[in-house]
């Protein structure tokens, strides 16, 4: 009797190892045809409580922001740096002059705004002109106390400009409207609606990647040069104070 249930345990034992060796099997088998993929979704789970927490992901934001700086302060010095061998203009945030408007010609032909700060401020003719948005203009006229600024709208503006995304320059020109126009020299110019425009890096009149607009419709001509209509980002109708640059030459 004894011998017959070593024989029935013994047979139970030899066709369960079979079945965990053929189960072996078949796992092997799927994790071959798979590429490991069970194997890297349960290592996901099991290694998940040992992930980098958050103190370690602040520590790595921050490492990315010093870099970012880093980087920024390097561009600014070589921007600097290759503007004076250029002789070109550059300006100083800690000298910038604050100034209300007091008056605004924004409709019709003659679009200015004047300010309550002049020459006895530190103001400049020439000087650039900024407020909440980009670019305004620049000072055409100054008495002791007083500026005019003659805008980007004005007939009277005429300003060298820089597409980024396509890295040209155009020259941006006031039409007595809201849109001034901006004109390409060449008919192969590449300019698309929403593209960036700020002022030229190469130019001799304003600081270099200060913000105008953006080109809202582009024309084709059949002469040699291609030209757009810009929407301005700052809006001198809305503007009641505004950023006097001042400019080292």
């Amino acid at each position: 009797m004894l011998d017959i249930r070593r024989i029935s345990s013994s047979r139970w034992w030899h066709k369960k190892k079979i079945w965990i060796f053929f189960g072996i099997f078949l796992f092997l088998v799927f994790v071959r045809i798979s590429k490991g993929s069970l194997y890297k979704d349960i290592f996901y789970f099991i290694s998940k409580p040992f992930w980098p927490g958050h103190f370690q992901k602040e520590v790595i934001l921050k490492s990315i922001d010093q870099e970012s700086l880093i980087k920024l302060s390097l561009l600014k010095k070589d921007n600097i740096r290759l503007r004076e061998i250029l002789s070109l203009q550059q300006t100083s945030n800690n000298d910038n002059i604050s100034a209300a408007v007091i008056s605004r010609k924004t409709g019709g032909w003659w679009r200015q705004i004047i300010l309550n700060k002049g020459s006895t401020d530190g103001v400049e003719i020439g000087s650039t002109v900024t407020g909440p948005g980009g670019l305004l203009g620049r000072v055409n006229n100054t008495s002791l106390f007083t500026s005019s600024v003659t805008l980007l709208t004005s007939p009277e503006s005429k300003l060298g400009v820089w597409v980024d995304r396509s890295q040209i320059n155009g020259l941006l020109v006031g039409s007595g409207d809201d849109h001034p126009g901006l004109i390409f020299y060449s008919k192969d110019a590449d300019v698309k609606v929403g593209d960036f425009v700020s002022s030229s890096p190469a130019s001799s009149l304003l600081p270099p990647n200060i913000p105008i607009g953006i080109v809202q419709s582009v024309e084709e001509t059949l002469q040699s040069k291609k030209t757009a209509k810009i929407l301005l980002l700052a809006k001198p109708h809305l503007i009641d104070w505004v950023q006097i640059l001042n400019v080292n030459i």
